[in-house]
């Protein structure tokens, strides 16, 4: 094997003299798509900080892994962290994971993993599981561009307000939802961007009732009723992007607001006011109305 694609046996341990924390993916369902190098490095470091000790402690437990644990999730993870990075900066190794899939995607560890980067320390991914790539790999839409939303508002009229911001966005959108939520979710992506809008429903993947649903909105909304198990399990949303026409009226709108407000504004804060009306990325924003503000 080619030495740049071998693993080196003192990986966990190389880095004690100044601690590495190990932000590592484990499975969204299917146990064998965790990686041996995640395995290794869930063995080697001093702490695991995971989202809910009790669910990942059955999957170490099915792992053979007995590094301890301590729980880091929404509720505490700022008052968890400054120990959690007292630990590295005295040379111990401690990787973090979430209940399934990549760490930080919806899920906890952006408090951490921000200062660990302020305070010198060193990050490192080991990749693997994701249930955004893999749904979009199999889904079937165009994944040269995609916008991962996370979850959608919980009340209705938050969400519709959302959507139709989103329904002019030439990308692939991305969403996660939970089973309770998604019939009504699947109705106000028909109500905000139509009957006919192309949309694909992963649920449950790598598990044993995973199931893709897809098609015109409305038809896979009537697929997910017909279903008895259609609500049930973790789902990822994906809806084709807009057509060129749409795409293309909808940054009109947006380049007609940056205009009235350069008129009275500094770029920036037009950019920022303009994204908080459409949703749109502020740092694109900026760099669209400083074009104008050129021109």
């Amino acid at each position: 094997m080619s030495s740049e694609f071998q693993q080196s046996e003192s990986e966990v341990t190389s880095a004690a003299a100044g601690g590495t924390l190990y932000i590592v993916a484990t499975p969204i369902g299917n146990l064998d798509d965790v990686s041996a190098r995640a395995v290794a490095v869930l063995s080697g470091v001093s702490l695991i900080a995971a989202e809910d000790t009790r669910h990942s402690g059955r999957l170490l437990q099915a792992l053979g892994v007995e590094t301890r644990m301590t729980a880091l999730h929404d509720h505490n993870e700022r008052d968890r962290a400054d120990g959690l990075l007292q630990k590295l900066e005295q040379g111990h190794d401690v990787a973090l994971i979430s209940d399934a899939g990549t760490p930080l995607i919806s899920d906890p560890g952006f408090v951490l993993v921000r200062e660990a980067r302020r305070r010198g320390l060193k990050v490192s991914p080991v990749p693997g599981p994701s249930a955004i790539i893999a749904a979009l790999c199999a889904a079937g839409l165009p994944t040269d561009r995609f916008a991962f939303e996370g979850f959608l508002p919980a009340k209705k009229g938050a969400r519709l307000a959302l959507l139709d911001h989103l329904s002019t966005q030439a990308a692939t959108l991305v969403f996660y939802e939970s089973p309770h939520r998604i019939l009504d979710t699947v109705e106000d992506i028909v109500q905000a961007m139509g009957s006919t809008r192309e949309l694909v429903i992963a649920r449950e993947l790598t598990k044993t009732f995973e199931t893709f649903y897809a098609g015109p909105a409305s038809e896979v909304l009537q697929a997910l009723h017909d279903d008895p198990h259609g609500s049930r399990g973790e789902f990822v949303v994906m809806i084709h992007g807009a057509e060129k026409e749409a795409a293309d009226a909808g940054m009109e709108e947006v380049d007609r607001l940056l205009k009235l407000l350069l008129t009275e504004l500094p770029v920036k804060k037009a950019a920022k006011l303009v994204s908080e009306m459409t949703g749109k990325a502020k740092n694109d924003l900026y760099q669209r109305a400083l074009t104008l503000k050129e021109a």
